[in-house]
């Protein structure tokens, strides 16, 4: 599976840095084809194997599919965070961040509302 190739490269490289980075899975919440992240289905699997290479994975993250209703995205993902027993949660952005917030996240991305809009 790419999933666990990349996984082992990323940690194939810690060891040779002799570093240890935090890790986010991300998630393909709304199974969007234009969108990367692994599907929901497969998520604890590719989570152990990840334990298994000694990866430091710290949470999951995802972007919900736009024009749709972020709060059943967001429920879902708290509660595939919690399945795994997981610290952090990213996901929001400048339109919907106070339902992600209120669904657990700890880490929100909100750039166009202190920089603006993109040109």
């Amino acid at each position: 599976v790419d999933s666990e190739k990349l996984a082992k490269k990323i940690a194939d490289e810690q060891k040779k840095q002799n570093k240890r980075v935090k890790i986010f899975l991300q998630v393909n919440i709304g199974n969007e084809i234009q969108k990367f992240g692994i599907d929901k289905s497969y998520l604890r699997d590719l989570y152990l194997f990840c334990k298994s290479v000694e990866l430091n994975v710290v949470g999951l993250m995802c972007i919900p599919p736009l024009g749709e209703q972020s709060t059943k995205y967001f429920k879902e993902m708290n509660d595939l965070n919690q399945s795994l027993n997981l610290n952090y949660l990213s996901m929001g952005m400048s339109s919907d961040y106070i339902e992600a917030a209120k669904n657990n996240s700890t880490h929100l991305r909100i750039g166009s509302n202190i920089f603006g809009s993109r040109i």
